[in-house]
Formats: structure tokens, C-alpha cells, sequence
């Protein structure tokens, strides 16, 4: 479920006053019923709210899963006070709160299961019922390992397309070892003490009894491997990752997409469209940079429209024609007869392979920035930006990506001031117009020296260049959008030529010097825009499809 399809969301039908007719709009309706065919047994979901109040959250949480148990005779939903014995029982102590099979598992979420939230609330309630994890062998493995019991608590906000990903494994590992494992989703907008109790200064944030915490969403085998060991991996690789370990199964196709954003979502598209059985691997959550953009205003068609909800639109018609296969990256390439790329979950080999691994975000290296990243030093306003509401943020950064995170911000409430080397913006004129009737606070001139604070930020120290002095301002939370870097190693491990900067080289048909190797998107730098990704995905799909008929290197060997 998209957010613009779950409750609460303003396109909810209404019978006229403050209480919502219908949360679920008949489309979506028709897809759920479609879904929770699949379901085996009978799913008990525990309500436990104040079922008198008209307090939106309780509302919604109580009208939602009563209308969801309409779409399944296997969701049985019963109703709780929060001061019933049933509600002492399971230490219940706040609302509201949602139990998924209780007795047989533990699965919960602290908060309305809405928003982005949405999603992983269905795939629980799919888990519960099939009683299958859906981890992977090696994710299965390491927790026939697990040696004591694990709470697992994942805090999110209701923007943040990363967190749902965050809840299913944590759900997934309570389904595979439910006992052991306890898992639990925290909405930090409802819940602000426990936020703050947890220091949740970014999400998605983990912890696991309370002690290690984790930020940011990870491959579903590293976060097993967190929880089975109770400590952070620091990026290890658990030993069934590692590049070099042979994988007993080879996925083939024709072409190899690596990256899930507009450039590998058209390529797959294109190329499935001309005969070429495509897969696509995305390490995180399709859609790339345009997922955490709160609002598009230049792609042709749409004169405005929330990033997430183009992805949704792109992944949706994408995956009518191919695999997507979320959660896996690449870790080695080699390139012989067929190219062959090993990832965290298989070894693939293909006629082709593109690269669309777009660009990861610039960072300042300052002084306390790499240290309070996640407790207060923030890259994506759209997951972070709830947790800020009424507190003082900086925006480092004039683009079109700062200006468009200093106005999100500024709407959620947060007292923005923005932080900017130059005399004068670089973003669109329609964007600084905004930051001006916004009447938002602008530092010209200025760099950030450095982030103060002990666990989380409590300061900025900027350096003024025209007054050629250094000055500090109270600051929660810093937000830094000053650009993006290639993501660009493993084309420089193959031997793909490089720019200066790490930019793919490429021709204008999306080729790169190794023939059957191609790129597109973000990760070749030029104009960074959604609507050229989605040119040279197309670009580079058609291209590879002519190579392929067509060898030119062939010719050239001759």
C-alpha cells in the first residue's frame, strides 16, 4: 500500500464530519482481496486503543483494521481497551497499539500501522498466516545460531520509504524464531518520548534489547547477522556474502540490470519489451533518489506529483514485464563469453549487463558529521524531517534538492535555516521564489565548520566568509544536500573508464569501453535529472538489444 492509499491520507471518502466512511479506496480493495488468497490459517489482529476517542490515530487504527477484516474470513480482528485485563496481559502500556497473532508470535506495532507503514503491515499479516518467513538460506542459517532471547524494536516515520523494508526482516526473524524472537515497529511521530528515550535521531533505527542500535536500512543478512551476534556488522559481510564464495545456483537472463531507480526500471521495460529476459537487482528500495523526493514538479505529465508516488507508478508497470529483486547488490563482476555478477543472495550470468547505480549523497567531512550521522546529522529529509517538528534545523546546500528539503521541512514544522557557500542560489527559480514567501532564513556566504554535540547534535559551527569569522548557532538537527558521488566502484574494478570525479564514461548510446557493459542514469553524471535517467535507460536497453543482434565488436575483431 502507497501512502496516498492508506488512512488518514486526505483522499479518504468522509461522511461529512471529522470521521472517515471508507480508509480504503475500492481499487486497493480489489488488490487485497487478491493478495490474501494466499492466506492458510486464521490471523488474530489484537486492537488496543481508547475505542471512545475521536484522537485521529486511535480512530483510524480501529476503523482500518476493521474494514481490512472485510477483505479476508481468515483476519479476525477483536477490539481492546487499554486498560483491560488483556492489555495487562500482553504489557500493553500504550496506544494505539496492534498485535499480530499473539500466543503463536509477537509482532506489533506501537502506533496506527499506517503511512508507509502500510506495506509492512500486509506482509505481516501474510507471514503470520502462512507461517513462512520468506528469509533467505543463509539468513535461516545464521539464526540456528541464535542462543538467547532478542526484543527487536524498529523505529519509523510515516514518510520513510526504507522503513517498511526495516520492519519485514525484523518480523521475518520473529516469524523464524518465534521463541526467541520478539519484534516491534515504533511510529516515532506518535511515540515522540520513546524517540527520544532511544535518541532516534534518523530512520529506519533499530535496536535489539534495547542495547545495539542500528541505523539505516540494511541487507536482510546483515541485520540477522546483528541480531544473532549483538553487535553492529560495521559493514562485514556475513561468510555466505563474501565475494569470492561460490553460490551453488546461477540465475541466467539476457540482460543484468544493477539499480532500481528510473534508468534500471525503463532499461527492464525497454528491454523486455524487445525480447530480452531481464532481471533487476536493487539494493535498497526502487526508485533511488526520486523515492525520498517529497514533490516533483518538472516531469512531463505531471505538473506536481510526490516522488514516491512516481516510483510507485514506475515500479508497479515495470514489474508487469520483469524480476525485481530487492535487497540484493552486487559484490563482484567478471566478464567473459557471458558476464557474470556475483550478489549477496546468487551468482547471475547474462548476455549483458547494465550498471544504473545512480549516486550516493556528498558528504561535508567535517568534524562530528560522520560521528552524529543518524543522531541528528541527517542526508534525506523525507525520512527524518517528522522527527524535527518544531525544533531548529539547518539545510546545508542551494540546489534543487536542498531548497526542495528546506520547504518539506518547513511545512512539517520545523524552524529551518538555510546554510549556503554562495551569494545566491543555483536551484530553479520556482523553488527560490518559495524559500522567499516562506519567508525561511538564509545564511549567505557561508560554510558548515563543524557539528557540536555529545550523543546527538546540539550546535553548528559556520564559518561567515564575508565577515571572515566563525560563529555557532543552536541547531537539533543538520541537514546536508550539497550534491551527489558516482556510485561508481565495481565499473572501476571491471576496468570501465572513469571520469575525474568516478562518472561512468559512456557514448551517446549508453556504451561504456567493454563491450555488453552498459550505463545509465545518475552514475554518468552529466544532467542528474529524472527524466534523463529515464532517456537512457531506454537508450541503453534498445542499444543492448541491437549489440546483441547485432555485435559490433564482432566486426571490429575482424
Amino acid at each position: 500500500m502507497d501512502e496516498d492509499h492508506t488512512p488518514g491520507h486526505p483522499d479518504a471518502e468522509s461522511d461529512g464530519g471529522d470521521r472517515p466512511k471508507k480508509l480504503i479506496p475500492e481499487d486497493v480493495k480489489e488488490v487485497l482481496r487478491e493478495r490474501f488468497k494466499i492466506l492458510k490459517d486464521d490471523v488474530s489482529i489484537e486492537v488496543f486503543a481508547d475505542l471512545t476517542s475521536a484522537e485521529q490515530f486511535h480512530l483510524i487504527t480501529v476503523l482500518f483494521t476493521a474494514e481490512l477484516a472485510t477483505l479476508s474470513e481468515k483476519l479476525k480482528v477483536k477490539m481492546n481497551t487499554l486498560n483491560s485485563p488483556r492489555a495487562k496481559e500482553l504489557g500493553v502500556e500504550r496506544g494505539p497499539t496492534v498485535i499480530i497473532s499473539p500466543g503463536r508470535y509477537d509482532l506489533r506495532y506501537t502506533g496506527a500501522p499506517v503511512g508507509e507503514e502500510g506495506r509492512s503491515f500486509i506482509e505481516a499479516l501474510i507471514m503470520a498466516s502462512t507461517g513462512d518467513p520468506g528469509l533467505s538460506d543463509r539468513s535461516m542459517d545464521l539464526l540456528k545460531d541464535l542462543d538467547g532471547e532478542r526484543d527487536i524494536k524498529v523505529f519509523v516515520t510515516p514518510g520513510c520509504p526504507y522503513c517498511p523494508n526495516a520492519v519485514v526482516t525484523a518480523f521475518r526473524m520473529a516469524v523464524a524464531r518465534p521463541d526467541l524472537i520478539t519484534a516491534q515497529c515504533v511510529e516515532t511521530v506518535e511515540n515522540p518520548d520513546l524517540a527520544e528515550r532511544y535518541n532516534v535521531g534518523s530512520v529506519p533505527q533499530t535496536t535489539i534489547n534495547d542495547t545495539v542500535v542500528s541505523v539505516g536500512l540494511k541487507p536482510e543478512e546483515v541485520m540477522v547477522q546483528e541480531v544473532v551476534e549483538l553487535e553492529l556488522s560495521q559493514g562485514r559481510l556475513p561468510q555466505a556474502m563474501a565475494p569470492g564464495v561460490p553460490h551453488d545456483e546461477v540465475h541466467e537472463c539476457d540482460i543484468l540490470v544493477v539499480g532500481g531507480g528510473p534508468a534500471g526500471l525503463t532499461a527492464a521495460i525497454y528491454a523486455e519489451r524487445a525480447g530480452l529476459r531481464t532481471i533487476v537487482l536493487e539494493k535498497e528500495v526502487p526508485g533511488g533518489q526520486v523515492a525520498l523526493t517529497p514533490v516533483v514538479e518538472n516531469y512531463p505529465g505531471f505538473s506536481r506529483i510526490a516522488g514516491k508516488q512516481l516510483v510507485e507508478l514506475l515500479t508497479n508497470q515495470a514489474r508487469e514485464y520483469c524480476d525485481i529483486r530487492m535487497g540484493e547488490y552486487v559484490t563482484e563482476i567478471k566478464v567473459g563469453k557471458r558476464v557474470e555478477a556475483m550478489s549477496n543472495n546468487g551468482m547471475y550470468s547474462a548476455r549483458a549487463l547494465l550498471l544504473a547505480t545512480g549516486a550516493v549523497h556528498r558528504k561535508l567531512d567535517v568534524p562530528g558529521e560522520e560521528r552524529l550521522s543518524g543522531r541528528g546529522v541527517s542526508y534525506c529529509a523525507t525520512c527524518d524531517g517528522y522527527l524535527y517538528k518544531g525544533k531548529k534545523v539547518v539545510m546545508v546546500g542551494g540546489g534543487n534538492s536542498a531548497l526542495t528539503d528546506a520547504l518539506f521541512l518547513d511545512s512539517l514544522g520545523a524552524k529551518v535555516t538555510i546554510v549556503h557557500r554562495r551569494d545566491s542560489f543555483r536551484a530553479e527559480k520556482r523553488l527560490q521564489e518559495a524559500v522567499a514567501e516562506r519567508n525561511i532564513p538564509i545564511l549567505w556566504n557561508t560554510t558548515l565548520k563543524e557539528v557540536v554535540g555529545k550523543d546527538i547534535v546540539e550546535k553548528v559551527k559556520l564559518r561567515d566568509h564575508s565577515a571572515k569569522k566563525v560563529k555557532t548557532l543552536s541547531a537539533d538537527a543538520v541537514f546536508i544536500a550539497v550534491g551527489y558521488e558516482p556510485h561508481s566502484t565495481l565499473a572501476g574494478e571491471i576496468g570501465i573508464k572513469l571520469d575525474d570525479v568516478g562518472w561512468i564514461e559512456v557514448d551517446r548510446r549508453c556504451r561504456t569501453n567493454i563491450p555488453r557493459i552498459y550505463a545509465a542514469g545518475d552514475v554518468t553524471g552529466g544532467v542528474r535529472q529524472i527524466v534523463t535517467a529515464v532517456g537512457e535507460g531506454a537508450t541503453a536497453a534498445l542499444t543492448a538489444f541491437e549489440d546483441l543482434m547485432n555485435p559490433y565488436w564482432a566486426k571490429k575483431e575482424k
